[in-house]
């Protein structure tokens, strides 16, 4: 879209009709948002810079999660998962004793969905909780090919000659794998918490000791902590001003008063009398209000709109003074995450795109990984998972990864430029 010339430089726009914008914003979003042309074109929601990152450590928590069903893993004796040996073990133990959920068949374990890319859990989920570096002494390090994580990719193989994966789980979209969830079909799942919220609240409602617990996932050979993503500088969305909108000026001032303060506590906590109340001496919201964002979200964004029903521009960072404390079945799994999270802000960014020598490189590999990732876990034994690798490695080297790689390092060192330049 920018690259098309489809919207305008915010920057422009800030300083025509609006330089209370350049109030607002952070510098440092500013900064990684600038393109070439010297113009920021967008503005990222949940975005936390490596300051952040410093300010908030201890309260800053993170989406990647390996959850296990509390009433499953207590039968079982609350297995230790964090080894090869414990995590197929346990999923045995789960399949034997518990194989079917309501009259339907156990799923041992549980993914996110396998896309014609890949699948993230098996990825950068995977690789975190291995503590796999992203560099090492200032280069890119392909954690890839890292034997901690060649190693669980073939006790995975492993878990599926076991019969402990199900074919379900590598043809499931999304929408079947929240049915299922609801269903409290999986005994264990790498997958991202805030992804089953609705799903966890369903559980909890029906039987309390259903729902999904946080535990240690597989770890090294070190049982070295994981190194989870929290939320990157890059964000999660970016909101853009498209160069057909009919009021510039309207467009820039709305858009500066959603990222102020006042905006983002318009967006959290709603309108005040309605939403929230000063109680304690503390903004927070209603009674009635937060027992229905706690037991109906769906019902909660029907009525109220708040808690950023409306996501597009919230800050995570600025809402921690005025969210209440997180209540149960959600308040575990974020807890055990805290600590663990880390600024992934320099490798933010970092793939090619587009139409460029690199960026078509870059998607055929990752086409090619695609179709790969599935056939390792089925594979039949580790030597032809051996063999199936080295020839996906062999393909990315002959499809370009040479280049991709060159240029990985580029927009790294850029991007430590400009997050030290920010500062």
């Amino acid at each position: 879209m920018i690259d098309g010339g489809l919207v305008l430089p915010l920057d422009e726009l800030a300083k025509q009709y609006d330089p209370y914008f350049f109030k607002v914003a952070d510098p440092m979003k500013l900064a990684w948002y600038t393109k070439e042309d010297g113009h920021v074109y967008g503005y990222p929601n949940a975005s936390s810079s490596p300051k952040d990152f410093e300010r908030y450590k201890e309260l800053k928590p993170s989406n990647q999660t390996f959850l296990v069903r509390k009433d499953i893993y207590e039968a079982l004796g609350k297995p230790d998962m964090r080894t090869p040996e414990g995590f197929l073990n346990a999923l045995k133990a789960a399949k034997e004793k518990f194989p079917t959920v309501n009259g339907q068949p156990l799923i041992p374990f549980g993914l996110h969905e396998f896309t014609d890319t890949g699948n993230y859990s098996l990825e950068s989920y995977l690789q975190n909780f291995l503590a796999i570096p992203m560099e090492k002494d200032g280069k890119l390090y392909d954690r890839l090919t890292d034997p901690e994580y060649i190693r669980w990719l073939k006790t995975l193989r492993k878990a599926n000659e076991m019969g402990l994966l199900a074919k379900d789980i590598f043809v499931d979209k999304r929408a079947q794998m929240e049915e299922k969830i609801a269903q409290g079909r999986y005994f264990a799942m790498l997958y991202q918490r805030s992804d089953m919220a609705a799903q966890q609240q369903a559980l909890y409602a029906k039987d309390k000791n259903s729902i999904y617990i946080a535990v240690d996932g597989p770890a090294n050979s070190n049982l070295d902590p994981p190194t989870l993503a929290g939320d990157g500088i890059a964000g999660w969305t970016i909101t853009l001003i498209s160069k057909d909108v009919k009021d510039k000026a309207r467009a820039i001032r709305f858009l500066s008063y959603l990222i102020s303060e006042e905006g983002q506590k318009d967006l959290y906590l709603g309108e005040q009398g309605v939403t929230y109340d000063i109680i304690d001496g503390k903004e927070q919201f209603k009674p009635e209000v937060l027992e229905l964002l706690n037991k109906d979200r769906a019902a909660f964004d029907k009525k109220y709109g708040a808690s950023y029903t409306f996501w597009m521009l919230m800050d995570t960072n600025m809402m921690l003074k005025w969210q209440p404390p997180t209540a149960e079945p959600f308040k575990q799994m974020e807890d055990w995450t805290k600590g663990k999270t880390v600024s992934f802000a320099a490798f933010d960014g970092i793939n090619p795109t587009g139409d460029s020598e690199e960026g078509i490189a870059a998607n055929r590999i990752a086409q090619e990984w695609g179709k790969t990732l599935p056939r390792l876990l089925l594979a039949k034994s580790d030597e032809e998972f051996d063999k199936i690798f080295n020839e996906f490695l062999k393909k990315r080297k002959e499809y370009g990864y040479d280049k991709v790689l060159q240029y990985q390092q580029k927009k790294y060192e850029e991007n430590k430029k400009k997050l030290e330049g920010a500062n």
